[in-house]
């Protein structure tokens, strides 16, 4: 428990869970937050050696009805899923079933169209695609339709010719990389991470929420905005805007950055323009068109392959300390995968980011610990969630939290604490 917050004028907020003695110090930034009232329900969870050593939680999953967030609430982790999809694309290509190498047209003959013929799978999985964004507006009836969304984008032109750059493909990135997975398997993403990852391994981890999983997860709020970027989605969602960039802001002459060209300045300024190829990476499908955004029950049951996974943070962390021991992929595998293949100026978010074939590599959209700048990998999520795993020294971590930064760039709360373990190591 922590009486931190009544000493700074704020109710009290009970925490629970434990930490090995070696990482009190993570118990005491994980309070620190809800004492600052930065959090309104949250829990971190990291593995060492395979041994659970962090398990915490504390707060509300529903800010509305007060309801406590407990040792299993799930949450909607955003894009943190799209590391369990490019796992399920790397255990197919184990198999010999997809060679990420070659055409994605080889799988999905209807891609190639307008210049896409010679774009690969690894175009898929590094952001090389040039197709950040679907075009045409999907209608709320098809937000359940994966291909047909999928459809859309075989009939699109690439922004910029595919492998010349990379530029982050916020949603699109589930349906393209999950089309070819289920042409190659004739299953969705979901359906393999059930029966053959989170159900043998058992992990709290879904992509598409079953109803029971859907009715006990944490209600996503926005957090206190002291200016405005893009417009909430609802008003329990968060601004659109990237999983990171500077703090949201009202005016150019707002801006952060240290002048125009500045990538953090022309990254906060992109957020501030509706029609920028940031805002509308993030925008279709129009989740705001739902009631509670993505907190609505065909959001949460979809499975979008990018951004659908509903996990606690105890089974994404154990994702990735079964990553890291083998149980999933190949050491082998996970080698190659998380070995960098873009890095550098991002086409959509303007400032750096670094990817192997789906994995985050440490840059500014993925802040990672001195101590893990060489073998940390995983991925962000929307708002301030993390997945993190560090075969190097040992480590699987999940973050899991219900109000979402007010913050383009999201939080540093999961920097915060990822810093503490590797102070604690």
């Amino acid at each position: 428990m922590t009486a931190e917050g009544e000493a700074r004028g704020r109710p009290r907020v009970d925490t629970y869970g434990w930490c090995d003695p070696r990482f009190r110090r993570v118990r005491e930034v994980f309070d620190g937050h809800f004492a600052d009232g930065e959090e309104l329900g949250a829990a971190f969870a990291v593995f060492l050696d395979g041994e659970p050593v962090v398990d915490l939680w504390g707060g509300v999953a529903d800010r509305h009805s007060g309801r406590p967030w407990e040792r299993d609430t799930p949450a909607l982790a955003y894009s943190c899923t799209k590391a369990v999809t490019a796992t399920v694309a790397l255990l197919l290509a184990e198999r010999g079933l997809l060679d990420v190498a070659a055409p994605v047209a080889d799988v999905w003959p209807e891609f190639a169209r307008k210049g896409k013929e010679r774009v690969t799978v690894e175009h898929l999985l590094t952001h090389q695609a040039g197709l950040p964004v679907i075009e045409e507006p999907i209608p709320v009836e098809e937000f359940e339709d994966q291909p047909a969304i999928a459809d859309r984008l075989a009939g699109q032109e690439p922004i910029w010719e595919p492998g010349t750059a990379h530029g982050y493909h916020a949603l699109t990135y589930g349906f393209l990389v999950g089309e070819v997975i289920r042409r190659v398997s004739g299953k969705s993403v979901g359906e393999i991470v059930s029966a053959e990852i989170s159900g043998p391994l058992g992990l709290e981890l879904w992509v598409g929420a079953p109803d029971g999983v859907a009715a006990r997860a944490a209600r996503l709020s926005a957090g206190e905005r002291r200016g405005a970027s893009a417009p909430p989605a609802s008003p329990d969602a968060p601004p659109a805007s990237s999983q990171a960039a500077p703090e949201a802001v009202s005016t150019v002459a707002e801006l952060p950055g240290r002048e125009p060209g500045d990538p953090i300045h022309e990254m906060a300024r992109a957020s501030l323009d509706r029609d920028s190829l940031m805002n509308r990476a993030l925008g279709n499908p129009p989740v705001h068109r739902l009631k509670g955004g993505a907190n609505h029950p065909v959001v949460l049951r979809a499975g979008w392959p990018a951004m659908g996974a509903v996990t606690t943070a105890r089974g994404l962390a154990g994702f990735y300390r079964d990553l890291v021991a083998g149980r999933i992929l190949r050491p082998a595998t996970l080698r190659d995968a998380i070995r960098r293949r873009v890095h550098g100026p991002d086409r959509v978010l303007f400032v750096d980011s670094s990817f192997g074939l789906g994995y985050m590599r440490p840059a500014l959209t993925f802040l990672t610990p001195a101590r893990g700048a060489d073998s940390a990998f995983g991925h962000t999520g929307l708002g301030g969630f993390l997945g993190l795993g560090d075969p190097g020294h040992g480590l699987g971590m999940g973050y899991t939290m219900n109000k979402m930064a007010d913050a383009v760039s999201g939080s540093l709360r999961a920097h915060r604490l990822a810093e503490a373990v590797y102070d604690s190591l």
